[in-house]
């Protein structure tokens, strides 16, 4: 099932933010605007060769247990918060969202009551 029919203009017209939707084996189902100048146009394309052996691992975990995996990185000189979570349909992890945000070099952090 390829999301090719979904409208979402908010989603696809977002700048510094990447969406991507897998299903369970791994293939792409939709990608926004800026997944696709970041990652290729992968639609249709299982996402499992890009990754090393042991990103492989953190995917099935994520799938098999329901998490989810956030973290930082720093790659062609912008820095970005990647979070990645389960999605779900009717009440089943059916495969992955990744959001790969990009973010300030000094982003303010504060607690909340």
């Amino acid at each position: 099932m390829i999301f090719e029919n979904i409208s979402c203009p908010w989603g696809d017209n977002l700048k510094s933010c990447a969406i991507t939707v897998a299903d369970l084996d791994g293939v792409v189902l939709y990608q926004n605007k800026r997944s696709v100048e970041v990652n290729g146009d992968v639609r249709g394309k299982s996402m499992i060769p890009c990754h090393s052996a042991r990103s492989r691992e953190i995917i099935n975990r994520l799938i098999t247990n329901a998490e989810t995996n956030a973290y930082t990185i720093e790659k062609r000189g912008l820095r970005k918060l990647i979070y990645q979570a389960p999605w779900f349909e009717s009440g089943e992890v059916a495969g992955l969202v990744e959001f790969s945000l990009e973010i300030p070099e000094n982003m303010p952090h504060y607690v909340r009551e």
